[in-house]
């Protein structure tokens, strides 16, 4: 779906500015309910794993704890960032991994399972008012 591929790379792209998390998120919430809106309740199950949407907000909510409160074991403040200044930093391509990249990627994870989670059961919810 052409909405999880900008999803991704608002999610890449933008990694050092606040938001781009939750932006992603919810990109690829809404291709989620165009698919829902398009092909329909069924055919959304079938093809899509979106009953596991709300293990994805429960792994986003943990990844983005353990990156916000994992600091402070280690003697650190809240929310600080590793590898710290002028320590040398990996680089998958262009993209610098840090934890601002992980604490973005939790934020994602938690926006879309979370979205996913509220659209299927609404359109659950729908389908049985119709039946």
């Amino acid at each position: 779906m052409p909405s999880f591929v900008i999803a991704i790379a608002v999610l890449i792209k933008g990694y050092a500015q606040p938001g781009d998390g939750f932006s992603a998120g919810v990109i690829a919430a809404m291709g989620v309910l165009l698919q829902y809106i398009a092909f329909g309740f069924e055919k959304v199950e079938e093809d899509l794993p979106v009953r596991h949407a709300a293990w994805l907000a429960t792994g986003g909510l943990a990844l983005a704890l353990v990156t916000v409160f994992g600091p402070p074991l280690l003697g650190y403040p809240i929310l600080t960032h590793f590898p710290r200044p002028g320590e040398p930093v990996i680089h998958f391509g262009l993209l610098a991994i840090h934890t601002a990249v992980l604490f973005d990627v939790g934020v994602f994870l938690l926006v879309l399972g979370f979205s996913v989670s509220a659209l299927r059961w609404i359109a659950q919810a729908g389908r049985e008012v119709e039946a």
